[in-house]
């Protein structure tokens, strides 16, 4: 294991350092804008603004790594990412954060596509599902520890934007001084959405609805949590709580997945979480809420891994990265949408709204689920894909994907059509 880890101990060592001043800041920033007085709305759309940002980054991150190449892309980003930290304290604002998140998920996703390249450069073929395991463990084990950092100071105050700020400013270190040789530029993935809809139409809500809802856990649930009577603390180990379910549950959820029909399983997992959703609407802030949001974390994290693996059994292996990226792109439009709607409901309805959104959110997938299991009967390629746990980061992370091809060149993207045949 060490000697696949080794060559990469500097990327590896540079992500956890950059999620760990990340989870902390997300977190931080709803916490302080309850404490300004912010409404619900107005937090939802500030946190919308980092989706915002992630996404336009998605199209601006390559041609400017074309421009100056992979460290300076990265110290750029960094340093724009930890500006922008400490200028939330800086500037009490909403309508100055909702700039500054935008800026700031314009730098995230820049340092994750650099990070994510220089892996897929680093990585032989046949190691490629464990390095990806490995860069999945680290990013779900530094945002759950980022949690625990609130408990170093209150959010009031001005210590933990520092520290955040910090944090990411360290992730520079081991990716400015590593002896690792720089890797070519990616191709932009030029993908036919609507293809990939025909071909895939559940692995598409899936990942479309899912963002809606995970985004709205990601931005809204620490305020939910302080509504609920939780002190920093406790929302800390709320969100910690949530993270490591996600982290726990996804193994057993998708080894099950991987022997059985995937659409069939993801109903049952979107159908429990919408019923764990329900529970939580009703049940006051104590140890039973947080082994519910254990388990709920487990289901919801599991919905979008689950949509790429149905997604690439449904794919001939060179049409793997343009749909995956189809599913990228539908799963950040909606995060974009889903801390602004969360928040409204919120605003009128009270912290309670927030569980009740994620049971909507869900429901709905999970009635299009059935409806397509009943009715429609998906053509399915050979042989299957493997699940393997994943959060949402930029396209360079799906070459990592053991079910992807290792490289790929934008003018194979018209094969795309013969998936589509299948359908027909």
């Amino acid at each position: 294991m060490w000697s696949l880890i080794a060559p990469i101990s500097s990327l590896l060592g540079g992500v956890a350092l950059l999620l760990l001043g990340n989870g902390l800041l997300n977190t931080l920033l709803t916490l302080r804008g309850v404490a300004e007085g912010y409404s619900t709305g107005m937090l939802g759309l500030i946190m919308s603004g980092y989706f915002v940002g992630f996404l336009l980054g998605t199209w601006l991150a390559i041609p400017l790594v074309r421009r100056v190449g992979h460290i300076r892309v990265f110290a750029f980003c960094a340093a724009l990412a930890a500006i922008t930290a400490l200028l939330h304290v800086l500037i009490i604002n909403p309508w100055v954060w909702l700039g500054l998140r935008v800026l700031y998920g314009l730098a995230l996703v820049g340092l994750y596509m650099v990070i994510e390249s220089w892996l897929n450069a680093q990585v032989p073929d046949g190691k490629r599902g464990q390095v990806f395991a490995l860069y999945m463990v680290v990013n779900l084990g530094a945002l759950a520890a980022a949690q625990q950092l609130l408990n170093l100071a209150d959010p009031s105050e001005f210590t933990l934007f520092v520290l955040a700020a910090i944090l990411i400013s360290m992730a520079l270190m081991p990716i400015t001084l590593t002896r690792q040789i720089q890797p070519s530029v990616p191709e932009t993935l030029h993908t036919n959405l609507r293809q990939i809809v025909s071909i895939a139409p559940v692995a598409i809500a899936a990942a479309g609805l899912s963002g809606l809802a995970l985004s709205a856990f990601w931005a809204m649930a620490p305020v939910y949590a302080s509504l609920n009577g939780f002190d920093a603390t406790g929302v800390g180990l709320l969100m910690s709580t949530a993270i490591l379910g996600g982290a726990l549950l996804q193994w057993p959820i998708g080894i099950y997945s991987d022997k059985h029909d995937r659409r069939l399983v993801l109903l049952w997992v979107v159908a429990l979480s919408v019923a764990v959703a329900l529970l939580m609407s009703v049940l006051p802030a104590g140890r039973l809420l947080l082994g519910l949001i254990f388990v709920w974390g487990g289901l919801a994290f599991a919905i979008y891994p689950i949509a790429v693996a149905q997604l690439i059994d449904q794919l001939h292996p060179d049409e793997i990265l343009a749909g995956s990226s189809s599913l990228l792109m539908v799963n950040g439009i909606g995060s974009v949408c889903g801390p602004l709607l969360a928040g409204l409901l919120m605003q009128h309805l009270g912290a309670q709204a927030l569980p009740l959104y994620f049971a909507a959110t869900l429901g709905v997938l999970a009635a299009y689920t059935f409806y397509r299991l009943r009715h429609v009967t998906d053509l399915v390629s050979e042989p299957h894909a493997h699940f393997m746990p994943m959060l949402r980061t930029s396209h360079t992370v799906l070459e990592l994907m053991p079910d992807a091809p290792p490289s790929h060149d934008v003018s194979e993207e018209p094969t795309t059509e013969s998936a589509l045949e299948r359908t027909n």
